[in-house]
Parts: C-alpha cells; sequence; structure tokens
C-alpha cells in the first residue's frame, strides 16, 4: 500500500492541505517555517499511536486538527482536540475496523527510518540504529561493556606485570651465587668466641707481664738494699734478713710463673672475619635471586590473569561474530563492526555517498514492505543526482518517497506556504480551494 491521498487540518503549521501523489517521488518545498515538516509528522502521527504524536499538535489557534490518510485498502483518519486523540480505520467499502491500531501496528514497519538521517550519522549512531531494526541473539552492548572491563582490567594487569619484571631485572645477582644460604650465624658465633679467647688471652699476658714485672721490681729493691745495708753497717743484718725474704718471695712468684701452662696461639680473627664477609655477601646473592624469583612470580601469576581475560574477551567476540553472521540483514553486504555498520567489508562512513544513499533507502524499503512509503526530511541536502538515484530505487521496487525540501523557487514539488499547499510542479493552486490557479472551480 502507498498513500493515494493526503488531508490534513489545522495539525501544526499547517491549516489546510491536500496532496494527491503521482508517481514515486512526493516533494514538499517552499520556504523555511511554512509547514513542510508538518506535513511529513503528519503521516507519522495519524498512522502510530498517540505516544509517538507531538505534545502540541493542534495548530495555533484552532480548537481540533485532522489527518485523513487515504491507502487505498484502508481509509486511516485521527482527529485531535485538547483532550486527545481519536483514530478511525476504514475498509475501501466503509467498514470500520474495531481495533484500528492494531490494524495500522501489522502495516507498519520501521517509518521512522529516514534514509538520508540514517548517512549522515555518525558511525556509531548508524550503529544503533541498525540494531534496533536488526535483532540479534546476544546484547552485543553487554558483550561490549564486558569486554571494555576486562581490556581496562588487562591493561592494568599487564602493566604492573611489566613493572615487576623490569624490577627484577634490575636485581643482579652473581652468576656464581649458590642457592643455599652459608650459616652466617655460626660463623658470628665463632668470630664471637674467638674475640673472648683473644681478650682472655690478651688479658692472661698482661698479668703474667704484670707478675714478672712485679718481681723484677722487688729483685731492683733488694739490690737497693744490699746496696743500703752495705752502706749502712749497723742496719745490715735488718736489711739482710729483708733482702732475703723479698728474694725468697720473688723466687717463688717467679718459681709460680715458671710453672704456669704455656699460653695458645691467638687465633686468627681476621680468616674468620673474610668468611663471614664472604658468607653475607652469598647470602645476600641468594636473598636476591630469591627476591628476583618472586617477583618473576607475581609477573606469571599477572600474565595468567591477562591470558584469562584476553580468552573471554575473544570468546565473547566470537560470540558477538557468530550473532552478527545468523542476523537477517536487509541489505546484502551490510554487517556489524567494532560498535561501527560496515559496507562490503569495509566502514559504511567510507564507502561512495550513492552507495551509502542506496543502502540507506534499501534498509528504509526492507523495513517497510507492506504500507510502502518512505520519508526523507533533510532532502536539501540532496543533489539532483541523488534524488535521481532515489527516484530510480523507489520505481524500481515500487515505493513512494515522501521529501522534505528547501526550494524558494516556487515551481518544485508541492509548495508549502503559510501551512497550506499554493504551488504543485510550478502550477499555482489556490490555497483556499485547492485548484489549480485560473482553471474553472469544479461545481
Amino acid at each position: 500500500m502507498k498513500i493515494l491521498k493526503l488531508m490534513v487540518e489545522n495539525y501544526k503549521k499547517l491549516r489546510a492541505v491536500e496532496i494527491t501523489p503521482h508517481g514515486e517521488m512526493v516533494v514538499i518545498t517552499g520556504r523555511n517555517g511554512q509547514g513542510k515538516t508538518s506535513v511529513l509528522d503528519s503521516i507519522w502521527a495519524a498512522l502510530k499511536n498517540a505516544e509517538h504524536v507531538q505534545a502540541v499538535p493542534i495548530r495555533t489557534g484552532a480548537d481540533k486538527a485532522r489527518i485523513k490518510l487515504d491507502l487505498g485498502e484502508l481509509v486511516v483518519e485521527r482527529r485531535f482536540t485538547p483532550k486527545g486523540s481519536t483514530l478511525t480505520v476504514e475498509k475501501a467499502d466503509g467498514a470500520r475496523y474495531t481495533s484500528p491500531q492494531s490494524i495500522l501496528d501489522a502495516l507498519l514497519g520501521a517509518l521512522t527510518f529516514d534514509p538520508l538521517a540514517f548517512v549522515n550519522q555518525d558511525p556509531r549512531e548508524q550503529f544503533d540504529a541498525l540494531r534496533k531494526i536488526v535483532p540479534l541473539e546476544v546484547d552485543v552492548d553487554e558483550l561490549d561493556s564486558f569486554n571494555k572491563r576486562d581490556f581496562d582490567a588487562r591493561t592494568e594487569i599487564n602493566r604492573k606485570a611489566k613493572q615487576l619484571r623490569a624490577q627484577a631485572e634490575g636485581i643482579s645477582v652473581p652468576s656464581n651465587s649458590p642457592r643455599e644460604p652459608i650459616d652466617t650465624k655460626a660463623l658470628k658465633d665463632r668470630m664471637a668466641a674467638a674475640s673472648k679467647t683473644n681478650a682472655d688471652l690478651e688479658a692472661e699476658h698482661g698479668r703474667r707481664r704484670q707478675f714478672t714485672s712485679d718481681a723484677k721490681a722487688l729483685l731492683e729493691q733488694a739490690k737497693q738494699d744490699l746496696e743500703e745495708a752495705e752502706r749502712l753497717t749497723e742496719q745490715a743484718t735488718e736489711r739482710e734478713a729483708r733482702a732475703e725474704g723479698r728474694r725468697d718471695k720473688a723466687a717463688r712468684i717467679q718459681a709460680g710463673v715458671d710453672a704456669l701452662p704455656a699460653l695458645a696461639e691467638p687465633i686468627d680473627a681476621d680468616a674468620i672475619r673474610a668468611k663471614l664477609d664472604a658468607g653475607e655477601g652469598t647470602n645476600r646473592g641468594i636473598e636476591e635471586h630469591n627476591r628476583k624469583r618472586a617477583i618473576l612470580g607475581e609477573a606469571e601469576v599477572l600474565e595468567a590473569q591477562s591470558s584469562e581475560l584476553t580468552a573471554m574477551m575473544e570468546t565473547r567476540e566470537i560470540v558477538k561474530d557468530e550473532a552478527i553472521k545468523k542476523a537477517v540483514m536487509p541489505v546484502p553486504g551490510l554487517s556489524f563492526g567494532d560498535g561501527i555498520v560496515t559496507y562490503d567489508g569495509v566502514p559504511f562512513d567510507q564507502a561512495e555517498t550513492s552507495a551509502q544513499i542506496r543502502v540507506g533507502v534499501s534498509i528504509a524499503m526492507a523495513m517497510n514492505p507492506k504500507l510502502r512509503v518512505i520519508r526523507i526530511k533533510e532532502g536539501s541536502f540532496l543533489d539532483g543526482d541523488n534524488l535521481a538515484l532515489i527516484a530510480e530505487m523507489a520505481r524500481e521496487h515500487d515505493y513512494q518517497v515522501w521529501v522534505e525540501k528547501v526550494d524558494t523557487s516556487g515551481k518544485i514539488g508541492v509548495v508549502i506556504e503559510d501551512g497550506r499547499v499554493v504551488a504543485v510542479d510550478g502550477q499555482g493552486v489556490d490555497p483556499i480551494t485547492g485548484h489549480p490557479v485560473n482553471t474553472p472551480e469544479a461545481p
């Protein structure tokens, strides 16, 4: 079905409009703000339920509005009052349907799909628009969200693993370092014992040297006493006795010293210290080796986590790719990429403009197989070649295309001025009666 006639009264900016299309292209033209968009919106308002109707559908100054569409097999009429809207759908013989909206819903596809608007969207908007009309078995957004989360997590894990490996590379381990640490505690104990023994020996040597010194001092004193005895005859006996006593004591002391066991040789503490230093150096190498091994172990754990995340992301991509492969696309060669639409394997926005328009129109046709009507609101951006391309496609596939286009010449298409039709293809029309100018009015 296509629109055979459109009649609109007081809808948005329109006063009274009657359009009887001829051919596959219905071009609505005129200056800005005159009601062109209201013509295309009225088609949608008549066919869809109230939630798609503009908030203020009635023209300012009027108290009611009406839209009537003659589709041949069906006649659709929607009336508006300040309280809401009513819908009637009649068969060609005048019989009315009791559930009119359900009849229209069965006819309607994605009538809102504007092929030119689709072409001019950014890649993500195109992706989202196509997804709305091409159902997939999986939620691509959810899979992409999971992959984005895991990608960020993997990036952070890889960063940490790289830092750990760099940290491990910075640890210098001697090539000949043993893997088992040296018992430096035992060496330290030996070192302490050696120090104590040597200190005790040194003290004993000092004590013995003191004994010998004491004996020498006594002998010297005895000598002095003898000399004094000789000088002092009157004291000789006493001095000799004292001298003998001191000599005997010195002899006993020396005998005691001579009787003491020989002292041991001092322990070589320097050799033990050298071993201790070497052991501690070896142990530091082992500690660095173990620290490096632990850091590398942490890096390996993180790398394993990264690999797991990569595997999950790849699995989701496989699931997404399989769902995309199974999707029934409205146009051959069209597909979903990574957040973009592709055509013949390349991003859609890189395709030729004519190819983009052809694809957009083909999608709109595929989405509206019953009511074969397509709306294009921004037709001013189409040059003559592109309009001809759309007309050719519409003619080939038996579709009707309604195009809104800014034009001030008054010679192209259905010209709207102040909410009324004032000309059709350059032929003036009486805005009140709708009849061609200079043509006798019908009785």
